[in-house]
């Protein structure tokens, strides 16, 4: 045991580097990565500019740092805007009053490390705050907010949604479209806590200066949660570093971030397939902790390919370690024992001797670990296999380009926010940014160009006495804004301009629109969802531009929001969508097209009408990937268009 850790063989090197293959393939190559890291990165800037309900979001965890295991959750920090905390009252000149900004302060004096009491800086404030709801509590001649009242009045008053099942540690948990969903309350606060000032002087090597000057600046977020063994647990609030955490982890290279991967992995097909006892005593934040640690110590010189299963030793060793000791060291606050309250007695002593066990075994317990099992007994069996890790191998443009496709996440922007949210964007995609980022913003600008064409023929609709010039102005706006859409957007939103005609009663245009649709979409290249042929389509489009390559083969799902009228038919899905507090949905493209080809048929030809829903039906109730992606086949509102059609038809 002691020779693999002091070195490393050439057997092991090649072992090594079938891992990296394997992991690349499975949590994603450094490209891919940086792919879903970028398009959250400017999400994030667009949303925070825009600002929804006073509150501002950040995607947090595995997600925000690159990774897409299976059963991963959406870890999302939520605080408000005109709450900041302060870590000294010399801060408060920082704070124009004109913005009625509310001061907290960090008072850490009576809580453990890594928690802290937040203080009312005004007290005469209190009064006002807590006459709709009781946020805070008075202590020694001071007023503090109750972090369990806080969790409840922001997801009672703020967050009101009946999709929060439980409680998660300092989560509301939910699960929205078949996902799990951790929201966290917090408040912001836009200093570094003093508590973790011997960070910085450690950071001698790693990361680079500019980056931990970048984190500094950011400051840090206060979690609504107590220590459970701290004199206040409910008035306490939990030390968060999610955003440093976030820049460290893109500080990492891809060795090193596939390393943190490996320890993903190993801690769920693993560690936590043992005993009852000491399941789930370890998770993924121990293992990001391991790795931050063991590079910022230089335990290991060189993080490549090569060493990858020395890296994972070296994290598990300092794993092994601090379960033995009972003490896991926060990596900002070291004093903070990650472990207190959790890792103690009998089930301390029953997982180290577990780890322990599979410390004697050596590498080969990851053989274990069924993901990445055959990375190593393919080259144990044959020594002599080639192992190719050069990324243009192991992914081609059609993976890269899928990736883009699949990486947007929608932005919940009311009506009312629209014209800010194109402005917004206009005004980035001038700035620096990259490829990616200027390619997602320009989805997101489609976006937001055909809500907001929706909007405006709408508001011109549902006035009582309108001008035919009002009229010609709107309809005019509309479909210029629809065609912009189609510019900057790709096959399927074609159906947005369709469902423009079809609105303003010109069924055949949009049928002719449905059949240039339907005539893309038949193209053996397209990809849409985890749909392509990789040959066929680098063939057709290979080498383009990915504004071409939108326009000739990508399609995604016709994404409705729920506020925003598009035409009368999807208004019954629209309640429905809203009593069940969903902002946005999708329909399946194909089955949206039949969808509006039966409407426009039926004020055309009766028997092509019938023919369309004769079709929809098979669709909806028999089709199958790609056509109805299987995510699909158990969400109701897609068979409650089919109803819709039918009793339109009068057969219900």
């Amino acid at each position: 045991m002691e020779n693999f850790s002091t070195g490393i063989s050439e057997s092991m090197q090649h072992v090594s580097e079938s891992m990296f293959r394997g992991l690349s393939l499975i949590v994603g190559t450094s490209q891919q990565v940086a792919i879903r890291r970028e398009t959250n990165d400017i999400e994030e800037m667009v949303s925070r500019q825009i600002g929804v309900n006073g509150l501002s979001t950040m995607l947090s965890g595995s997600r925000r740092e690159g990774f897409r295991l299976k059963g991963s959750d959406f870890d999302v920090m939520v605080w408000p805007n005109e709450i900041r905390v302060a870590t000294d009252v010399s801060q408060s000149v920082y704070y124009d009053d004109s913005f009625n900004t509310v001061l907290l302060l960090s008072d850490s004096s009576e809580s453990p490390p890594g928690f802290t009491l937040l203080q009312l800086m005004i007290p005469t404030e209190a009064a006002d705050l807590n006459r709709d709801f009781p946020l805070f509590e008075k202590m020694h001649g001071n007023f503090y907010i109750s972090c369990s009242f806080y969790k409840k009045w922001l997801r009672e008053v703020s967050l009101s949604t009946p999709h929060i099942l439980t409680e998660h540690g300092p989560c509301g948990n939910a699960i929205i479209y078949g996902t799990e969903w951790d929201l966290a309350p917090c408040f912001v606060c836009d200093f570094w806590p003093p508590s973790a000032s011997s960070w910085i002087e450690r950071c001698h090597s790693w990361p680079d200066p500019e980056i931990v000057d970048d984190i500094v600046r950011g400051g840090c977020h206060f979690v609504a949660i107590g220590h459970p063994l701290g004199q206040h647990e409910h008035l306490e609030w939990r030390i968060s570093f999610s955003q440093a955490e976030q820049k460290c982890v893109y500080a990492m290279n891809h060795s090193q971030f596939l390393t943190y991967g490996l320890l993903k992995l190993f801690l769920k097909e693993v560690i936590n397939q043992q005993h009852q006892e000491t399941n789930e005593l370890l998770c993924s934040y121990h293992m990001k902790t391991a790795v931050l640690w063991a590079i910022q110590q230089n335990t290991l010189t060189h993080w490549c390919p090569q060493n990858l299963l020395v890296g994972f030793w070296t994290c598990f060793k300092l794993l092994i370690k601090w379960v033995y000791e009972g003490f896991c060291p926060n990596f900002f606050i070291p004093k903070n024992n990650l472990f207190l309250s959790k890792i103690y007695g009998s089930s301390q002593k029953s997982l180290f001797l577990q780890m322990h066990e599979w410390y004697r075994k050596g590498f080969g317990c990851l053989l274990q670990c069924s993901s990445i099992s055959s990375c190593i007994i393919d080259v144990m069996y044959n020594p002599r296999l080639s192992i190719l890790i050069d990324e243009n191998v192991m992914c081609c443009e059609a993976d890269y380009d899928k990736e883009l496709l699949n990486a947007i996440n929608l932005l919940n922007i009311s009506m009312e926010k629209l014209p800010r949210a194109l402005w917004i964007v206009e005004q980035l995609i001038g700035s620096h940014l990259t490829q990616y980022q200027v390619d997602h913003l320009q989805r997101l600008s489609v976006i937001f160009l055909q809500n907001t064409a929706a909007t405006v023929l709408h508001a011109i609709n549902s006035k009582s006495c309108v001008k035919n010039k009002q009229m010609y102005i709107a309809d005019k706006i509309s479909f210029q804004l629809l065609k912009l859409s189609v510019k900057f957007g790709c096959v399927s939103d074609m159906l947005y301009i369709a469902m423009f005609y079809y609105k303003t009663y010109r069924y055949r245009k949009a049928l002719s629109v449905l059949e240039k649709t339907k005539a893309k979409l038949a193209r053996p290249y397209l990809m849409y969802g985890e749909h392509v042929d990789r040959e066929l389509y680098l063939e057709a489009v290979g080498g383009k531009s990915w504004a071409t390559k939108k326009r000739e083969a990508v399609a995604y799902d016709l994404i409705i929001y729920s506020r925003i009228n598009y035409i009368d038919e999807l208004v019954p899905l629209q309640e429905f969508a809203r009593q069940s507090s969903i902002v946005f949905f999708d329909i399946p493209l194909f089955v949206f097209l039949h969808f509006l080809e039966f409407l426009c048929y039926r004020h055309i030809d009766g028997a092509l009408s019938q023919a369309a829903l004769n079709e929809l039906q098979v669709l909806v109730q028999y089709g199958h990937d790609p056509y109805v992606p299987n995510t699909h086949r158990d969400i109701s509102l897609y068979t409650y268009i089919l109803g819709i059609c039918q009793q339109m038809a009068g057969q219900h």
